[in-house]
């Protein structure tokens, strides 16, 4: 096998064809991350974006996308906002990992969103990434629900109440207006700052990869906007990643001051409803163990988190930063280093890592 590395912008019409027609043959694959859009724009804002080319007698077979971080760390394209990593390979296709990472020049390749079939024996942690499978449509999404608990049924109470007391009710599946993401930045923004994150929609890779998704017209990646709205009041805001059969849920928020009507899960109902007409197959929730996705999955992706390396001492040394990093989380020090000047210099010195 011949494995080129190259950058994003160089791929030609031919290998990005092959790519494209790697996902529509293979249902797993056609979430939007895993689309070369995806990793041509974080390229156009990442420098050390790459991708390795795998070929044989018969032609290319494969495509994985990835990053140079701190010189030496390899990680998938746009690590840090990418739910679904991995390698996009024709069916059947053969490889071997460590001869990927040696033709890729990376010591160590961490990954937290990685198709759990790959690199199998470096995984740390797999976990379920929630689905809500809408391919039978929407009323057999919704039978499938009410079969096993009430969430829609409180859910449109909730609607009700609403209506009621707030505005009717106006759905948007692909929300144009400026205003729409405008609220949901500052939604999202607060809701940042109230769990100590770094705000995303704030830094400037980040913010340059969702202007241009947003501003695409491609049908296997593209961002749109989906709101509700409470009279003229939105409510509740998704900027979400879809192909044409996978949405990917990414940027959820609500407005703090009406969560009493849990508009955040009416707004999933209504984009699977709207979804579900419009090609849409299965929004993936992305891994989490919140509550309200337990409650609106019906199936789920294995997704896995790991550390393959080809370097014992890069890979130990990794290995040790990371537990020495949870040990300060969970411990009585940990706790003192999250309050005070202390901790606002920390989460400050985090968000700008982060950002690099």
């Amino acid at each position: 096998m011949k494995i080129s590395v190259v950058r994003p912008g160089e791929l030609g019409p031919a290998e990005l064809g092959a790519w494209r027609q790697f996902q529509k043959d293979r249902p797993g694959l056609q979430n939007p991350f895993l689309a070369p859009e995806f990793t041509l724009a974080v390229a156009r804002q990442r420098p050390a974006a790459r991708v390795a080319v795998l070929e044989e007698s018969d032609g290319i077979t494969g495509f994985f996308p990835f990053e140079v971080r701190n010189r030496v760390i390899g990680v998938p394209i746009g690590f840090g906002i990418n739910d679904c990593q991995g390698l996009i390979a024709r069916d059947g296709a053969d490889w071997d990992e460590m001869a990927l990472l040696k033709a890729c020049k990376l010591p160590v390749l961490e990954y937290d969103h990685l198709m759990a079939g790959q690199f199998g024996r470096f995984h740390t942690s797999v976990l379920g990434s929630p689905l809500m499978n809408i391919g039978d449509g929407y009323a057999a999404y919704v039978e499938n629900r009410n079969s096993v608990g009430d969430v829609v049924k409180q859910t449109l109470r909730k609607q009700r109440k609403m209506v009621r007391e707030a505005g009717d009710e106006r759905f948007v599946w692909d929300d144009r207006d400026p205003a729409a993401l405008a609220a949901l930045r500052e939604w999202k923004g607060a809701q940042y700052r109230r769990t100590q994150q770094f705000d995303r929609f704030t830094t400037p890779w980040i913010a340059g990869v969702l202007e241009e998704l947003r501003a695409s017209t491609s049908d296997g990646c593209r961002a749109v906007v989906s709101t509700i709205y409470a009279g003229d009041r939105p409510v509740a805001a998704h900027l979400g990643l879809r192909s044409q059969s996978v949405l990917a849920y990414w940027f959820p928020s609500y407005d703090q001051d009406l969560a009493k009507y849990s508009a955040g899960i009416l707004l999933c109902l209504r984009m699977a409803e709207a979804g579900a007409t419009d090609g849409i197959q299965q929004i993936d929730l992305g891994k989490s163990e919140a509550l309200y996705k337990t409650r609106l999955k019906n199936a789920e992706t294995p997704v896995a988190a790991g550390r393959a390396g080809r370097s014992w001492t890069v890979a130990t040394a990794r290995r040790t930063q990371t537990a020495l990093s949870r040990t300060l989380r969970q411990g009585a020090l940990g706790e003192k280093l999250k309050s005070g000047r202390t901790g606002r210099v920390l989460r400050g010195l985090k968000a700008r890592l982060a950002a690099r």
